[in-house]
């Protein structure tokens, strides 16, 4: 059975559904979030579980034969940033002692994109040096210090880790006017019946639709064998505003929606992941381009808030 923390959220919630879908059996944690989603399989067991505590967690590993997991679970931060940091490294440490304890065969745990801010190598690849760039929000900051954490505190234990260098994700189940990506609030003002403001037609960067994004994942978790410990997941193409205009007309034919002319910030492309590394070790390529993510996501949010 494959454990998935944060198995409610976004990206766990789709990784749930695409473990399933590969016929495997799954149990997901959720501590603040406990509406099951709509498109959860019934099969899918959902525990109550605070991944900061030892004994519970313990406990869930008594119900189950765990055999590999898919560490998503986190929080947000408030203004307190130690207490953040200290929550979330006691969740990764609870879950790599389980590891241990448990003998699992593979742990995947969340890093993002964030780790290559920096870089100007473009796209950004799993073997390019990280630079030491000063991270701007401190999620970014901890899951690039989950890296080391991970792969060291599993070094010789024959549990292999995975990072999931995951890219800029959106789709069914996220906050509609989260700060961490613009393509929500956009079609939400739109569904609003409001007019968004222009956005320059060349921006734009990296872009990952959530069921994507949960099948990447449960792809490498359950993948034979895998030569990294590292792997970008995303959709492997960049998008622009252009595009995303077009897309939304094409679901939302009424939609006023303005470009503005070039960049914000003048010429030079915007960085997005290179994922050959996920497809030569998984064969995966995404189901989504940025015109059906935007059809998908338009139609979900049609009878659902998030």
């Amino acid at each position: 059975m494959i454990l998935v923390t944060g198995g409610l959220g976004m990206i766990g919630a789709h990784t749930a559904r695409a473990l399933t879908d590969l016929g495997h059996a799954v149990v997901a944690t959720a501590h603040r979030r406990t509406v099951r989603p709509a498109f959860l399989p019934d099969d899918v067991i959902v525990e109550r579980l605070d991944v900061t505590d030892p004994a519970a967690v313990s406990a869930l590993g008594d119900r189950y034969q765990i055999t590999d997991i898919v560490h998503l679970a986190g929080s947000i931060p408030g203004e307190d940033r130690v207490a953040y940091f200290r929550a979330d490294t006691a969740g990764l440490l609870t879950m790599l002692d389980a590891a241990r304890a448990w003998r699992v065969r593979r742990f995947a745990v969340a890093g993002s994109l964030g780790s290559y801010l920096g870089c100007s190598e473009i796209p950004w690849q799993e073997d390019l040096a990280l630079p030491t760039a000063p991270a701007p929000h401190p999620i970014i900051a901890f899951k690039k210090a989950v890296e080391p954490l991970t792969t060291n505190a599993l070094q010789d234990s024959g549990i292999q880790a995975v990072v999931l260098r995951i890219g800029s994700t959106w789709g069914p189940l996220m906050d509609p006017a989260t700060p961490f990506n613009p393509v929500p609030p956009y079609i939400s003002t739109v569904l609003r019946g409001e007019h968004p403001a222009p956005v320059h037609a060349d921006d734009g960067g990296d872009f990952c639709y959530a069921p994507d994004a949960g099948r990447a994942v449960a792809l490498l978790i359950t993948a034979e064998t895998l030569s990294h410990d590292a792997y970008n997941i995303s959709s492997g193409q960049p998008f622009t505003n252009r595009q995303l205009v077009n897309a939304v007309h094409a679901a939302i034919p009424h939609a006023r929606l303005d470009l503005l002319d070039g960049r914000r910030n003048g010429p030079g492309p915007d960085p997005y992941l290179d994922i050959s590394r996920l497809t030569t070790a998984t064969g995966f390529t995404p189901a989504f381009d940025l015109t059906a993510a935007v059809t998908d996501y338009v139609a979900w949010r049609t009878h659902h808030d998030r």
